[in-house]
């Protein structure tokens, strides 16, 4: 039987704060857990949909393999001490704020001619400076199986 830790809290929180479709992808042979969602334009905002698909990267320092360059942004975490609900809310929370200036920013992009790309953007320091404010307590551990 597996014993879900930080994952659970994880899912929990992503259902409380990001208002946006999401998968979980826990990868037991990579000791990580990735976090895709999806960004949808629809057919009442331009002609065709457009739709844009991001990826976040919980990752073991030690043991997981992986391109950073494939994802928004990786975040490294200790198998045994985990993460803590309240950075797990507090991720949650910025990611959806993150997504919802992303998705301004396709739009941006779909209506000016002159922007030659979009990107969207992980703000490692205003996350950093958010997450110095929190007050932890009660920590979930990598996933066991």
């Amino acid at each position: 039987m597996s014993k879900y830790g930080f994952l659970s809290v994880l899912e929990e929180e992503m259902d409380k704060q990001f208002h946006y479709d999401y998968a979980l992808d826990w990868q037991k042979q990579n000791h990580a857990v990735e976090l895709s969602f999806i960004l949808e334009l629809g057919a009442d905002q331009l002609e065709e949909p457009v739709v844009l698909e991001e990826f976040v990267l919980f990752y073991n320092p030690a043991k997981t393999k992986f391109d950073a360059d494939d994802y928004l942004v990786a975040l490294p975490f200790d198998p045994k001490k985990g993460f803590s609900r309240e950075f797990l809310a507090y991720f949650a929370h910025y990611l959806n704020q993150v997504a919802d200036e992303g998705l301004d920013g396709i739009m941006d992009f779909l209506l000016d001619d002159e922007q030659d790309d979009f990107t969207m953007v992980w703000n490692a320091e205003a996350f950093d400076n958010g997450r110095a404010d929190l007050t932890e307590t009660d920590f979930y551990p990598y996933p066991r199986y």
